[in-house]
Protein backbone atom coordinates (compact mmCIF):
# COMPACT_ATOMS: atom_id res chain seq x y z
CA UNK A 1 0.00 0.00 0.00
CA UNK A 2 1.33 3.14 -1.21
CA UNK A 3 0.45 6.68 0.77
CA UNK A 4 1.10 9.94 -0.54
CA UNK A 5 2.82 12.41 1.12
CA UNK A 6 -0.16 14.30 2.88
CA UNK A 7 -1.23 10.71 4.00
CA UNK A 8 2.14 9.88 5.18
CA UNK A 9 2.54 13.79 6.97
CA UNK A 10 -1.10 13.27 8.63
CA UNK A 11 0.00 9.79 9.52
CA UNK A 12 3.06 11.02 11.44
CA UNK A 13 1.46 14.00 12.99
CA UNK A 14 -1.36 12.11 14.61
CA UNK A 15 1.47 9.79 16.01
CA UNK A 16 4.90 11.05 15.65
CA UNK A 17 7.77 8.93 16.16
CA UNK A 18 9.62 8.36 19.55
CA UNK A 19 11.72 11.65 20.13
CA UNK A 20 9.59 13.96 17.54
CA UNK A 21 6.62 16.65 17.74
CA UNK A 22 3.88 17.35 15.20
CA UNK A 23 5.62 20.77 14.66
CA UNK A 24 8.96 18.62 13.78
CA UNK A 25 7.14 16.37 11.04
CA UNK A 26 5.18 19.46 9.48
CA UNK A 27 9.02 21.07 8.89
CA UNK A 28 9.93 18.49 7.04
CA UNK A 29 10.59 18.15 3.57
CA UNK A 30 9.17 15.41 1.39
CA UNK A 31 12.51 13.74 0.87
CA UNK A 32 13.03 13.74 4.56
CA UNK A 33 9.14 12.14 5.77
CA UNK A 34 9.92 9.52 2.66
CA UNK A 35 13.31 8.16 4.44
CA UNK A 36 11.46 8.34 7.95
CA UNK A 37 8.70 6.32 6.88
CA UNK A 38 11.13 3.96 4.61
CA UNK A 39 13.20 3.55 8.19
CA UNK A 40 10.41 3.22 10.55
CA UNK A 41 9.15 1.02 8.38
CA UNK A 42 12.58 -1.26 7.15
CA UNK A 43 11.71 -4.20 9.12
CA UNK A 44 8.43 -4.84 6.91
CA UNK A 45 10.73 -4.61 3.63
CA UNK A 46 12.89 -7.02 4.39
CA UNK A 47 12.60 -10.30 2.97
CA UNK A 48 14.96 -12.54 6.24
CA UNK A 49 17.29 -13.82 3.83
CA UNK A 50 20.28 -14.60 5.19
CA UNK A 51 19.26 -14.40 8.54
CA UNK A 52 19.88 -17.83 8.98
CA UNK A 53 23.59 -17.77 8.17
CA UNK A 54 22.75 -18.66 4.75
CA UNK A 55 26.33 -18.92 2.94
CA UNK A 56 28.16 -19.68 -0.83
CA UNK A 57 31.20 -21.40 -0.58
Amino acid sequence: MKLSIEELRKKYINDPPEGMTPTDILSMSEGDLLDLDYFLNDDELDDDFGEEGFYIF
